[in-house]
């Protein structure tokens, strides 16, 4: 069994489904405690269940929408409640709306930003006083749009670009207060997306488990050594 990780306690935005149940699933593996959150209790609710049937590790489904801080810290006081710490933070929820700058609206505009953006800034400021408390780790899901542009990317690349350079400000903010900031940047995964539905032919594509092997390697790595930005990608293209 993993000593190191074993009873560590985790908080996973956007944890119900996607690179965030990867995650969470890798976590409960390892025999951690795992808080994940949904806009919609049901949801976490759900993802909690299977999280609890896997592992020596137990997990909570909390209600908590990421746009709203007074919802965040509340999410993060029932984690405290229920484990009395917090070790680990994913902030992992994330949008997406695509269109040119002509045709992209002030509501989606706000939509993406307000979430992938202004929505990491509540949950690492509900977050970083018990981090700090632990010495523990905070890591944002960025995208390889957060360092390439693309048309109809505006809004995306915009929150993205954003958030790189806003955890790489934050790791600089906390890396004397004994907490580590990091930021991982996939390209093509697997997940439900912007409406995908994962199936065979995205077999090429990252998974959520890889995410969720590579979130466990920078845990476990040596207090000295810190992986402040992690670009990841499909080893190979899709075939044509």
């Amino acid at each position: 069994m993993e000593t190191k990780l074993q009873g560590k306690t985790a908080f996973i935005t956007g944890g119900s489904k996607g690179i965030g149940l990867g995650i969470a699933e890798a976590m409960v593996k390892h025999g951690m405690k795992v808080a994940v959150t949904s806009r919609r209790q049901e949801a976490a609710d759900k993802a909690a269940e299977q999280l609890n049937k896997m592992g020596s590790g137990e997990a909570l489904g909390v209600a908590a929408d990421v746009r709203d801080l007074v919802a965040q810290e509340s999410a993060v006081k029932k984690v405290l409640d229920a484990w009395g710490q917090l070790d680990v933070v994913i902030a992992n929820a994330g949008v997406g709306h695509f269109a040119s700058i002509e045709e992209m609206t002030p509501e989606q505009w706000h939509a993406v930003v307000d979430t992938n953006l202004t929505g990491v800034f509540y949950t690492a400021k509900a977050t970083i006083p018990p981090l700090k408390k632990s010495k523990g780790y905070l890591i944002t899901i960025a995208s390889l749009a957060g360092a390439n542009f693309f048309p109809t990317g505006s809004a995306y690349n915009a929150s993205k670009f954003g958030l790189v350079g806003f955890t790489q400000a934050v790791m600089l903010d906390l890396r004397h207060e004994g907490v580590n900031v990091s930021t991982i940047m996939p390209g093509s995964v697997a997940t439900y997306f912007n409406d995908h539905v994962p199936n065979e032919k995205d077999a090429w594509k990252i998974q959520p488990e890889d995410l969720g092997q590579m979130v466990i390697d920078m845990l476990r790595m040596d207090p000295r050594t810190l992986p402040s930005k992690i670009e990841v990608r499909p080893s190979r293209p899709p075939k044509k």
